[in-house]
């Protein structure tokens, strides 16, 4: 089978059967769902979840974010992963989104990886899901059931990244991305996968080894 055939095999799949995935992250606009994404690196959508509505409360906006001290921040925010680091990077990117984007959370990647806090994969969720930015932002979860799948064989985040947007179109990218990111989480899980509950066992290049283990 050919990369291209693997490729519209499951993308066809996905597109039939889960047309309309979308982030489990809760937010209601641009500004929650970039403090939401950078709470979750490394963290569950679930725990960041009940992190986030006492947060927005408190802080609705970039500029009460940006006015905000260390301690009052860490409150909202010491039961996720890195709390400390977390706290800094929120308050500091608030603050800049306020100087140098008068609030406005940009669209533009690169304008995204400058605020403290945002790599390439929280700025491409972002540009995606706010934006319908046709780009793949590449997670753990995705990484891992790219390779699993045969999608990619990319050693980097971004030659993963590189390799889905050569292969999936642009009007599919976007969905491509909660598609692969759930598909990790539930299914095609790291220690565990559940190959038995798996539709796409018939195009995943791992599948012959992983029943083995």
């Amino acid at each position: 089978m050919t990369r291209k055939e693997r490729f519209n095999a499951i993308i066809g799949w996905f597109a039939e059967n889960q047309p309309a995935a979308r982030s489990e992250l809760h937010f209601d606009n641009p500004y929650q769902l970039l403090v939401a994404v950078i709470l979750s690196a490394q963290c569950t959508d679930r725990r960041v979840n009940i992190v986030t509505p006492p947060l927005f409360e408190r802080f609705p906006t970039a500029d009460s974010l940006a006015a905000a001290t260390f301690d009052e921040v860490y409150a909202y925010v010491k039961s996720v992963s890195y709390p400390n680091a977390k706290a800094r990077h929120l308050i500091a990117m608030a603050r800049m989104l306020v100087q140098e984007y008068g609030g406005v959370v940009p669209s533009d990647i690169d304008r995204l990886m400058r605020l403290p806090g945002v790599g390439r994969k929280t700025a491409n969720v972002i540009a995606s899901i706010v934006y319908d930015k046709p780009v793949i932002a590449v997670d753990t979860h995705v990484f891992r059931v790219a390779h699993r799948l045969g999608l990619s064989d990319g050693s980097t985040p971004y030659a993963v990244e590189q390799d889905l947007e050569r292969h999936i179109p642009p009007e599919r990218r976007a969905v491509s991305h909660h598609w692969l990111i759930l598909h990790g989480r539930y299914i095609c899980t790291a220690r565990h996968p559940k190959c038995s509950q798996c539709p796409l066992t018939a195009w995943c290049r791992d599948y012959p080894s992983l029943i083995q283990t």
